[in-house]
């Protein structure tokens, strides 16, 4: 019958093309939406600045077959991340901070970025920089006063990355708080100490330095700097009430020695 009616069959497969075609623009339209979701994603060692590493890693897994601990996972169609790139999850399975760190070794085009996590040409695993820990203050029991050190003693830089910050219980007067506190600049964002933390969900997760630290940027008006100070020319400027009271509390504050 399609013999018969070459003109039918045309419009047939002419319509099957345009389905195939608009099918195929809305599974890659969405495949292009999640390679771009999910700013919390964390990268192994050595992982370039998350645009530049988007734009060298060539997908091929050698840095999750690498991995000995299985820490590494590779990103799968439906997750919500760029399809293919490696990344972990810390309060799964954490970095183990392997010394001689295969999974850059291993990597082919440098989106896991040797010198980065080198001294001298020597492997220095305590120089990467995964992510930050940060204290969720409102959950984490050391600050409701319940003795707590999981995440300091998890830490494979305890008393560097993570400190523990002792702090008089003003409302007891008797005891005191034993608080953690994470140095951003010495923490490599392994998430041990994520994994390690007692409550259901952990009140000390890791994130992308980039989301969890702020920057000062070109936003901060120096009062050095004349151009800065122009651009307060249009601003308003408001008194504070009671202003010498403030500034004398504020002193008194600071030489009673309570910082």
């Amino acid at each position: 019958m399609d013999n018969k009616n070459p003109r039918r069959q045309f419009f047939i497969q002419a319509a099957q093309a345009i389905a195939m075609t608009m099918m195929g623009g809305l599974v890659w339209s969405a495949f292009l939406k999640e390679s771009r979701a999910n700013p919390l994603i964390l990268r192994p060692p050595g992982a370039l600045e998350e645009k530049e590493f988007l734009k060298h890693c060539i997908k091929c897994g050698l840095c999750v077959e690498a991995c000995p601990f299985d820490t590494l996972k590779l990103a799968s169609a439906g997750s919500g991340k760029p399809i293919g790139t490696p990344y972990f999850i810390p309060r799964e399975i954490p970095c183990e901070m392997c010394p001689d760190i295969p999974c850059v070794a291993i990597c082919p085009t440098k989106a896991l970025e040797p010198k980065l996590v080198q001294s001298d040409g020597i492997w220095e695993i305590n120089k990467a920089r995964m992510g930050v820990a940060i204290v969720d203050k409102e959950h984490c029991v050391a600050y409701w006063g319940i003795q707590c050190d999981a995440c300091y003693r998890a830490c494979p830089l305890m008393g560097e990355a993570i400190k523990l910050e002792l702090k008089r219980n003003e409302r007891t007067g008797k005891h005191s708080y034993l608080l953690p506190v994470v140095e951003s600049e010495v923490c490599t964002g392994c998430g041990k100490c994520e994994k390690a933390c007692v409550t259901q969900e952990a009140a000390i997760i890791v994130m992308p330095r980039e989301v969890a630290l702020g920057a000062v940027g070109t936003n901060y008006i120096k009062g050095w700097e004349s151009q800065d100070e122009e651009r307060l020319e249009d601003a308003t400027l408001h008194q504070l009430r009671n202003s010498n009271k403030n500034l004398q509390e504020v002193q008194d504050y600071l030489n009673n020695g309570e910082l």
